[in-house]
């Protein structure tokens, strides 16, 4: 082997490195094993066991920086949340999914992202944050317990060393200076310190004589904002889990003159969380007496809406009646719930009778806006016609104001009902209401039902307007539409218990961020003694966590307090100068 050479008498059993000559290796035995009493005395490192395995994953779990990755993570985790139609809030929307992504749908159903909020893993990085933050705070409220009620650090024996300092001269006392800067550091307001100041008294200390002292400290609050943060952090996390679990929000469409009662199966869609229960529901009714709307109808805002304002009777279980208004963005509270108003439109009085003159429909149509002019689009479903004949299924569209083209096709010029018009298409057949199938009342599925066509093949549209009564096409009955338009309201009820903790707990983590962003954390400390020439110097320093760039103003302001000399608002740091006399006279 290169740069290693042996010879068989002197070198046998010789280790040779590498690269070495062989002049500086004469002589040095090679390495023995060693034997096993020496093994036996070797120490062996501690392993870490189970215990300190639990001891350093508990650590890693309440350390702030995994605190923040769960809290991103959570972020993150809601994101599909918010993409996805969720189960609870739009079956419909999930069933939908399910159907338009057979392949990706079944694979995200499996993974709970259709309940995302309820998934067994948006929970667990939930209690992760909530067990990280608890286990981070508790061990610093501890700390900053005893950090609270200790005093400052004592008087260091030379301040050359501190990025900020300043000395001065004066006629009066070590006392009477210390006194003067230890007043000027707690502040004018005794319940409220600007620092916690300790006075003292140093003995002589070789050359240097007696000497008054101040030790101060301040930035405590610091600590206390951020603790107040993490604390807010931990209170919403479990108001709005608690908000979640009790909440409940129900969606009713309400037509004039008539109402609902507070109860699951009064609403049109209910929501609620899982610790909800129906008993809990306030058994209060409302009534809508009237809708009133306001639109612009000058040029320059045309058809612009103005307001809205439903007037509704509100009846208490206890027997007991109250008319009250309802506006956009101006719910009413009932019982701890809010109700807003959502949305409005008309809902014609509509009766249709089959070819046997039977009456197989009678009700009110609610037809929803499609514009801003109220372009409303609605469907009757007629099931119950005499026996033998087909059902009949109705599509079309409500005109408040309505304006008809010459192609035959029709528009609302105006949101109000000015000159009101019925646009219906007539189809037949099976509805598929009678297999127990879920639909949408809003939606006519066409799929197996056969369209009323003229002699050219075009759809046949039926025309009405209020009051009239019109032939179906192909000799299947009557339609009659109401001489009044009743208008509807949509109101939207919810229950949160948690809100008002929720605002409480966000506003506490704002303070408590901003006190710990902007709180300074210093240390100031002065000495006075009695120089050479008989003058007491005083002799400040100051030091921060940190950069600190009004330090030295701190500092300078604490002498103020003997030399009289403020310091300019915003002044730049300055070094600081040779010590000057100030006598009684000045100081006055």
């Amino acid at each position: 082997m290169a740069g290693r050479t042996r010879s068989s008498d002197s070198r046998e059993g010789t280790y040779v490195p590498e690269g070495i000559a062989d002049e500086f290796t004469q002589g040095e035995p090679a390495p023995e094993a060693p034997s096993s009493d020496e093994k036996r005395q070797r120490p062996n490192a501690p392993t870490l066991g189970l215990v300190g395995t639990l001891r350093w994953m508990w650590r890693q779990l309440t350390s702030m920086r995994v605190a923040l990755m769960l809290l991103m993570l959570l972020a993150v985790a809601a994101v599909p949340g918010s993409v996805l139609p969720q189960r609870n809030q739009d079956a419909a929307g999930v069933i939908e999914y399910l159907a338009d992504h057979p392949t990706a749908g079944e694979w995200l159903d499996k993974a709970g992202f259709f309940d995302v909020y309820s998934s067994v893993w948006f929970s667990a990085i939930y209690i992760l944050l909530f067990v990280s933050l608890v286990g981070c705070i508790l061990p610093r409220s501890a700390a900053h317990y005893r950090a609270l009620r200790g005093r400052p650090p004592r008087v260091p024996s030379r301040f050359n060393r501190f990025p900020a300092k300043a000395t001065a001269t004066t006629d009066a006392t070590p006392e009477e200076a210390a006194d003067a800067v230890a007043a000027r550091l707690r502040g004018k307001l005794s319940w409220l310190p600007l620092f916690r100041v300790d006075r003292g008294e140093e003995a002589a200390r070789g050359v240097r004589p007696a000497a008054a002292t101040v030790s101060a400290e301040r930035g405590y609050l610091r600590e206390s904002g951020n603790l107040v943060f993490h604390l807010a952090l931990v209170g919403l996390l479990v108001s709005v889990a608690t908000g979640q679990m009790l909440h409940y929000r129900g969606q009713a469409i309400v037509t004039e003159g008539r109402g609902f009662a507070n109860a699951v199966v009064d609403y049109d869609t209910f929501e609620k969380g899982s610790w909800f229960r129906p008993e809990s529901l306030v058994p209060f009714s409302m009534t809508l007496d009237r809708f009133e709307s306001e639109f612009a109808s000058d040029t320059v805002a045309f058809a612009q809406a103005r307001d809205f304002t439903a007037h509704v009777t509100v009846a208490e279980p206890s027997g007991d009646e109250r008319p009250e208004q309802i506006k956009v963005n101006h719910p009413i509270v009932v019982d701890g719930a809010k109700i807003y108003l959502q949305g409005n439109g008309f809902a014609p009085e509509i009766t249709v009778h089959d070819a046997d003159g039977a009456v197989a429909f009678s009700g009110r149509v609610t037809f929803i806006p499609e514009d801003t002019m109220y372009t409303s689009r609605g469907v009757v479903k007629v099931p119950d016609v005499s026996a033998g004949l087909d059902q009949i299924g109705l599509v079309g569209y409500f005109l408040p104001t309505a304006e008809v083209n010459e192609d035959g096709s029709a528009r609302s010029a105006f949101p109000q009902p000015v000159d009101p018009l019925l646009v219906l298409e007539v189809y037949t057949g099976d509805l598929g209401l009678d297999d127990g199938s879920p639909q949408n009342v809003y939606e006519l599925d066409t799929a197996n039902l056969t369209a009323a066509v003229d002699d050219q093949g075009q759809r046949i549209k039926v025309l009405a307007r209020p009051g009239e009564t019109v032939e179906l096409p192909d000799g299947l009955g009557t339609l009659t539409l109401g001489e009044e338009l009743p208008r509807y309201v949509a109101l939207d009820l919810r229950h949160d218990p948690s809100l008002a903790f929720v605002l409480v707990f966000a506003l506490l983590a704002l303070g408590g961020l901003t006190i710990s962003l902007f709180t300074p954390r210093r240390r100031v400390w002065a000495r006075a003694y009695t120089g050479p020439d008989g003058a007491t110097v005083v002799e400040v320093a100051g030091l921060a966590r940190g950069d600190d760039a009004g330090l030295q103003a701190e500092v300078d302001r604490a002498l103020a307090a003997v030399t009289g000399d403020e310091p300019e608002p915003g002044a730049a740091r300055r070094e600081p100068q040779e010590p000057r006399i100030v006598t009684g006279s000045e100081k006055d």
